[in-house]
């Protein structure tokens, strides 16, 4: 949250499953149209926050099967549970907070009372959250029982059905919305509320979020949060029922509200050429979803892309591979130009994830990223920098005068490859 120095332009709250993540997708391609999007236009002034049912453990499951941005906060176990970074450094206060009126040693002793309720697996039980699964035909009597039951015994608590199966009870002061609130607190507490929030969700348990006030709502809804809108939102103009799916779905919303801008670089065909380039972050997005659709041969084998390579990549240039060895950049050129569709069938996709950039000269930029690239069944990711110079006779444009890239912990290749940017 301390990464930026001022309010964020924006800042996007959204659930993950069939919200952010279409795991009818399985090419990930409206994911992968929204991550390039953000590392463009967003990464650099903005916010970015996950709020899940999951647990820590699916969560860092899907985490390892969908190419998802690093989000700077995720709100998680159906907003139980507050963290950090990519480090998910947990929010103290919170926990504490929570505490109030729970005992979960009594909502388990209760709801062992109801054979209709089936406990989900060991992971999704939280210190401040018990799951169950639950008929959808039996769902409103046994919520009604039980409600009854707990607050006999002192409890003040919140049960949410969601996906016409899951049952999650928490505390009162939890769930999604709430924990969106508590950190819209702390935030204007420190002079820091975002400008604009657009919160992002598709099931009952992400109904919260759209209560909170002053943001703005996109829902490509299941029943529940159907209903909830029915009853509660309708005519809402902060509101759209989205028409596209999942995280397509998201950028659409970014456009209705005038948030930003709202097409990804995935969708301009040839981006090196017909797009303006606005940053280093932009430059680097660019520059790897060429190499991207070069190694797919998606694109013209031509002259005019290395000439487009030999204008980025500085004749005197230098590149560190992984495994250490230092290499002159036009051999990058020579390479790529041999290596023209190599990756074609094999569903070969690059994104890169936490861009930064800072002037660290006049005219001299060090850009940091991740570099994640997908072959087959091949996932690899390597921590990146890059030096770059704007361009004399073109200030917005750059050159890349030095590349270094290690692999990030966990994520090793192979050191013998012939080239690898």
């Amino acid at each position: 949250m301390d990464r930026l120095s001022g309010s964020a332009n924006l800042m996007i709250v959204s659930d993950l499953d069939l919200t952010m993540v279409d795991h009818d997708d399985p090419e990930n391609l409206a994911l992968l149209r929204f991550n390039a999007l953000w590392e463009a236009y967003y990464r650099q002034n903005s916010l970015l926050l996950f709020s899940t049912g999951r647990s820590p453990t699916i969560y860092g499951e899907l985490r390892n099967q969908k190419p998802l941005l690093t989000p700077d906060v995720t709100i998680m176990s159906v907003g139980t549970e507050i963290t950090y970074g990519e480090s998910m450094v947990p929010d103290d206060e919170w926990t504490q907070y929570l505490d109030h009126k729970w005992n979960r040693d009594i909502v388990v002793e209760e709801t062992a009372k109801f054979r209709e309720l089936v406990s989900q697996s060991d992971t999704e039980q939280r210190p401040h959250k018990v799951s169950f699964y639950l008929e959808k035909g039996k769902a409103s009597k046994v919520m009604q029982a039980l409600s009854n039951c707990l607050e006999k015994r002192g409890l003040d608590v919140k049960i949410i059905y969601s996906n016409g199966i899951a049952l999650d009870i928490l505390p009162q002061a939890a769930g999604k919305g709430r924990a969106l609130a508590f950190l819209l607190e702390k935030l204007k507490a420190d002079g820091l509320q975002p400008h604009n929030t657009l919160v992002c969700g598709d099931s009952g348990n992400d109904a919260e979020l759209f209560s909170v006030p002053e943001v703005y709502g996109v829902s490509n809804a299941q029943e529940e949060l159907v209903q909830w809108y029915a009853e509660n939102a309708r005519g809402n103009l902060q509101i759209l029922h989205a028409t596209e799916r999942c995280a397509a779905g998201i950028i659409q919303a970014i456009g209705n509200f005038s948030l930003g801008p709202h097409l990804s670089p995935r969708d301009v065909r040839d981006s090196v050429f017909h797009t303006k380039v606005l940053s280093p972050s932009h430059e680097v997005v660019m520059f790897y979803l060429f190499y991207e659709r070069w190694m797919r041969g998606e694109i013209e084998n031509s002259e005019q892309y290395m000439q487009y390579l030999k204008s980025v990549l500085h004749s005197t240039g230098n590149y560190v591979h992984p495994s250490g060895i230092d290499r002159p950049m036009h051999q990058i050129i020579d390479t790529l130009k041999m290596q023209f569709g190599e990756n074609q069938g094999l569903g070969f996709r690059v994104w890169v994830d936490r861009t930064s950039f800072a002037e660290i000269s006049l005219g001299s930029w060090l850009v940091k990223f991740d570099k994640w690239e997908l072959s087959g069944n091949d996932l690899r990711c390597c921590l990146t920098k890059v030096l770059m110079n704007s361009k004399v006779d073109a200030p917005n444009e750059f050159t890349w005068m030095h590349l270094h890239q290690t692999w990030l912990d966990g994520s090793r290749g192979k050191d013998d490859i012939p080239w690898f940017v």
